[in-house]
């Protein structure tokens, strides 16, 4: 029974960790990287085509991203997640297989500009979407879940985003017993729409997010509705527009929920029908599973409104942008707006049209409400950058850069702490990650000696034995010098396919030697079909 830290070690986004517990090969999260990478992530220790299970917290792409690239490359397993996680999945997860698609075509078309006859080939496809889609299981909260001999877990409400879930495991090997709750990312408390991250009891292990372990939000909740009222108000008497970029799942449905309120108190007197422009066919889809999953997951104060035949993220003089018509037309329009779009760190998506025709504008606002990672465009705003490039322009930095402060969908370092200090009985050792390094070390070493845990914030690579809770092998972070994503080509897919041929060929052992024959004569057909000798 054994864990390797594979990814988000001592850094925030691509939250992967493969567990080898009662015969099977499983992943928690399988998620992409945001951002500049700061250390190398050890491979999979594991061939994708025999991994059995992935247990995913939530839809978030940081942690569910690369699981199409996982189906691409053999893997025909179950995924378990919970409703509302597999309803955004089945959206989001297509809506990442498009954007891939997109860089490729452009890189493609650069390339064949520039005289090189190559042509790139997306990370994965959307028929790779598709077909990972169909693996996942929807499972509900706080249901034990048996999905192997030996093997169960349970989902429990952590309050980060519609769906989000700490997750528990229980696995026995002979006589042994050990549980290991994963936290996911742990919400903050207070926030519109969901419910606060629901605390576990008992646990031997844990593994949990530090993204902000080293502060704190605000000791006194801000009040967004006055703060955003008065960004709205400022920013259209210049006759400027107000551009926020928002993660299409959860941050959007959010800012559309403080905007209702602000239309029905008039708060914005001198500009009481401003139009509000929601451009991302992503957040549009993940407004409707909200919907969907209303008495699920909507806290007390959502629940109250529907009770009262209001919905909480709708309003008059909401606009839903889908195509790309719809979209071009927002910029040509002078009337003083809100846009929100994605994506929420300006890395990709219709955002950055949106920045290129408002961010030399001084009359506008760009308004950040959520965790930029260090490395995106979003982070080189805030950071005071006077001037950036897009689609290969620069452009000058004039507009007025602002952040809600203390919005977050992570726990502070209270939160994370209150947490943590909720299990019952001290668990035999808590491993941080997902966070930046300087924090995981910091937040580790407060728990070890403030609160009198054994935690320990692993590198990418180390694998720890849970029988016998020793350190089998302790990775250390190999820098990357420079910013570096994973590419695909189409021999990086063969090579895939390959992997997937040798996993089938080790599940057909012990068939019946008549088949085997036959599948072996098959194979070296193929073989002596493609041998370049």
């Amino acid at each position: 029974m054994k864990i390797t830290f594979i990814g988000a070690a001592h850094e925030v986004t691509g939250s992967c960790h493969y567990l080898n517990a009662c015969g099977k090969h499983i992943l928690v999260d399988y998620g992409m990287e945001q951002g500049v990478d700061a250390f190398e992530n050890a491979p999979l220790p594991i061939q994708e085509g025999l991994i059995g299970y992935v247990f995913l917290t939530h839809a978030h792409v940081d942690h569910s991203g690369l699981l199409p690239l996982l189906y691409a490359r053999g893997f025909r397993g179950q995924i378990f997640a919970t409703e509302a996680t597999v309803d955004l999945c089945s959206i989001m997860l297509r809506d990442c297989a498009h954007i891939q698609m997109q860089e490729a075509e452009w890189k493609s078309r650069k390339a064949k500009r520039g005289s090189r006859i190559d042509s790139v080939e997306p990370l994965y496809t959307m028929e790779d979407a598709d077909g990972v889609i169909k693996r996942l299981v929807p499972c509900k909260y706080g249901e034990e879940i048996e999905v192997a001999e030996g093997l169960r877990i349970r989902f429990t409400d952590i309050g980060h985003l519609l769906g989000s879930a700490s997750i528990e495991v229980w696995a026995t090997e002979g006589d042994v017993t050990k549980k290991i709750v994963f936290s996911g990312d742990i919400g903050n408390t207070d926030q519109p729409i969901i419910r606060d991250p629901q605390p576990t009891k008992e646990a031997d292990y844990v593994v949990m997010e530090s993204t902000y372990g080293d502060r704190l939000h605000s000791e006194e909740r801000p009040d967004y509705i006055r703060e955003l009222s008065r960004i709205l108000n400022e920013t259209f008497a210049r006759g400027g527009n107000v551009v926020i970029p928002a993660f299409a799942v959860g941050r959007t449905q959010e800012m559309l929920y403080f905007l209702r309120q602000i239309k029905a108190e008039n708060l914005v007197k001198e500009f009481p029908d401003f139009p509000v422009y929601v451009d991302s066919p992503l957040a549009v889809d993940a407004t409707g599973v909200f919907n969907k999953n209303i008495y699920s997951c909507f806290d007390e104060e959502a629940m109250a409104l529907i009770k009262k035949g209001i919905n909480p993220i709708r309003f008059p003089g909401l606009n839903l942008a889908i195509t790309s018509e719809e979209s071009k037309f927002i910029n040509f329009d002078d009337t003083p707006k809100v846009i929100i779009s994605a994506s929420g760190m300006c890395e990709a998506g219709r955002i950055r049209h949106h920045l290129k025709h408002n961010l030399w504008r001084p009359e506008c606002t760009i308004l950040f409400v959520g965790y930029q990672a260090h490395g995106t465009l979003g982070r080189m705003l805030i950071d005071g950058a006077d001037e950036v490039k897009l689609f290969g322009e620069p452009i000058e930095v004039r507009a007025e850069i602002r952040q809600l402060v203390g919005l977050s969908g992570h726990a502070d370092k209270n939160g994370l702490l209150a947490w943590i200090n909720a299990f019952e009985k001290k668990p035999q050792r808590v491993f941080i990650v997902h966070g930046e390094d300087s924090v995981c070390d910091a937040f580790r070493t407060c728990l070890n000696t403030e609160y009198d845990y054994s935690a320990y914030a692993p590198y990418s690579g180390t694998r720890f034995d849970l029988i016998s809770n020793t350190c089998e092998y302790e990775a250390f972070g190999v820098p990357i010098k420079k910013r570096t994503k994973v590419v695909s080509d189409v021999f990086a897919r063969l090579l895939a396919a390959g992997q997937r041929l040798l996993s089938v060929i080790q599940k057909n052992e012990g068939g019946a030697n008549k088949d085997l024959a036959k599948f072996a004569d098959q194979i070296n057909s193929l073989c002596d079909k493609w041998d370049r000798d």
